[in-house]
This record gives structure tokens, sequence and C-alpha cells, in this order.
């Protein structure tokens, strides 16, 4: 049996997750790295030094590269749609980088224009295809904590001032769409959504308590109820100093038990009935483990494992003509959820309904 021609992938953005994005590709089987595009020069040709391709400072070269089939998007979140759009033109399959963009209004535009082109969109939410997210979404179906009833979500991360120095596109809500939510918290909400479900209804306070010369949030607040009649709480900031980084983290309680997920590792697994195979889960995937990198502290600390998981679900459903498992109308669920949380500490904390 013939293996199949690895699929030739282009960056689009040289940031730090653009980073992730060349060591997880180039860390796969499949997929070839062959060309990276950044608007400045000297910034394109560093980045391809580093991880072995090709660089380009003009997007319509960075298109034309031979041979290319897939895009990732790893650009300020406010220019994925201009760089989706050219890159669907193009016709190339894209995977693009959460979030998907920084309102559900463009997250729209971009899923009608690839679907009009023909081409995937592939959304990227690294902590879905961790093993500790399979057993623990398997658990809740299953019916091991039986009704669930509350659920805590808690990022309590930090941020320097910095880190939002850094970039004149940090902070605003143009192209950072906003603060800890829709930049950091991301991940751990649409978690929660894979794991539970859609949000029904929320509520929300936000504010700026530690950082200066910043339009969004760097601390928010909100408590949601499910479609299922499960409610929970969200906290999230970047305004929670750790000299090490504290874990973000998912709680799920039923009427026959709890499970509690910090990062990719179980601290609490407390069920009414415990199985055999409950012990070993432990001793894989609890906090005795090895623990990966989360950038709780430092976003450079990221673990590019989950991305080269997120990158071949995407492939692979390419490869065999399906949809991957995180496709544009799934990555726009968190968006969704956050908008709402904005829309109501806005209009001082009254509950907004989530369309279904």
């Amino acid at each position: 049996m013939i293996a199949p021609m690895p699929y030739k992938v282009g960056i689009i953005g040289a940031g730090v997750i653009g980073h992730f994005h060349a060591e997880a590709i180039n860390a796969m089987h499949g997929a070839e790295l062959v060309a990276a595009y950044a608007r400045r020069d000297e910034r394109a040709q560093a980045f391809a030094q580093a991880h072995g391709c090709s660089a380009y400072s003009d997007l319509g070269q960075f298109l034309a590269h031979e041979g290319m089939d897939v895009v990732t998007v790893a650009s300020v979140s406010g220019a994925h749609l201009a760089h989706v759009e050219a890159a669907a033109k193009a016709g190339k399959h894209i995977i693009c980088e959460k979030p998907l963009e920084v309102t559900t209004d463009r997250i729209d535009q971009m899923i009608r224009i690839c679907e009009e082109a023909g081409v995937m969109l592939a959304g990227i939410f690294p902590r879905r295809f961790n093993p500790s997210t399979e057993i623990f979404k398997k658990a809740i179906e299953n019916g091991r904590l039986g009704k669930v009833v509350l659920v805590d979500v808690a990022i309590k991360w930090w941020r320097s001032q910095e880190y939002y120095d850094s970039g004149a596109w940090r902070g605003t809500w143009d192209l950072d769409g906003g603060g800890a939510l829709m930049n950091q918290s991301i991940h751990t909400i649409d978690l929660m959504l894979h794991l539970l479900g859609p949000v029904k209804s929320v509520r929300a306070s936000c504010g700026l308590e530690a950082h200066d010369g910043i339009e969004v949030e760097d601390v928010a607040v909100a408590m949601v109820e499910f479609v299922s009649s499960a409610r929970g709480v969200i906290q999230a900031s970047t305004a929670c100093y750790s000299n090490t980084g504290l874990p973000a983290s998912i709680h799920v309680c039923g009427d026959k038990g709890s499970i509690r997920m910090c990062d990719d590792k179980f601290d609490l697994w407390d069920l009414k009935r415990s199985l055999p195979r409950d012990e070993e889960i432990l001793e894989r995937f609890g906090v005795g483990a090895v623990q990966t990198g989360a950038g709780a502290a430092d976003p450079k600390a990221i673990d590019f494992q989950w991305h080269q998981s997120n990158f071949e679900d995407a492939l692979e459903a390419l490869r065999c003509g399906d949809s991957p498992q995180v496709d544009g109308r799934e990555a726009r669920k968190a968006v969704e959820l956050i908008e709402a949380v904005y829309q109501s500490a806005k209009a001082g904390g009254e509950k907004v309904i989530l369309s279904q």
C-alpha cells in the first residue's frame, strides 16, 4: 500500500503562536511545512530559517507557493477574516487559530467564504484532543456523575503589563476581541461547551483592575445556565499573579459524583460507583503524572503537542473527505458565549439569552 503524499502546509503569522504551529507541523507524519508569511521581511526570514521553510512578506506570493495545500492562520485575531478570505480564494484549506475571529458576524462571513470556495475551515481548540478530555467526556456521557447540576470553570492567570505593551493590538476590541475571556480563557470555555453542551443564558460582570492602557477586561465572572438545566460559574482573569502559574480548571458536579480537571490532569475523581479502570486513569492522568505546558504564567510555555493532535485531526478529516471535529461552526460556539458575557457585563449584569 502506497502511503499518501504529505500535505504541504504554509503558516500565516510569525509570532509566538506561529512557532507553535511550525513545531507541531514539523513533528507530524503526513504534513510538510513549506512556507511562512509575515508582513515584515526580516521576521519572515528569521522564522523560515528557524523552521526550514520558504519565507514571504507578500501574501499573494505566499499563497502562490507551488503545491501548497493547507494554510494555518496564526496572525492577530482581528486579521483572521482577511487572511482566511485570501487563502480560501486561492483554493487553500484552512486551519485557523482561536478565536476564529473577534465577533460571530465575522466568523459567519468566514464560514460562508470557505463554503463558497469549497475549502475546509477548521478551528484550533487543542485541549479537546487531550486523552484526559476524552475520558472526562465519556464519564459524563456514560452517566458516571449522574445528573450534572453544577460546573465551575476557573482561569486565574497572570499577564504582565509588558505583555500587553508588547503589541499595539493586544488588549484592543478591534484586534484582540476582548481580554481574559476572549484571548486566554476561550480554550477552557470551549472545553466546558464540549463537555456539557450549549448554554441558554448568562449574567456577567467584567472589569479592568491590574493593567493600564488597554480597552478590555482583565477580570470577569459569569453565571451560566445550560440547556440541560445545569448551572455554572466562569471565573477568568489575567490579573491573578503566581510565580509558577495557576492551572486552568473545570469542575463538574453531579448527584453521583464529581470530577475536576486542572489543565490536562485530574486532581479530583470522586464517584459514587468506582470501576477497576479508575485506578489506571488516575495513575496515567492524575496530578502525579507529568504535567504538560498550558501557558498559565507564560504563553511561550504552551506545549505544541496539543496543537499537533488538533492539526492531525483536521488533516485526517481532509484526507477522508469528512468534517474536522472543530469545524467553523463548532469553533464559533465559544465566541458566541463570550459575546453574550460581554453583552451582559455592559448592561450591568442583565440576563442575556443565547440563540439555540
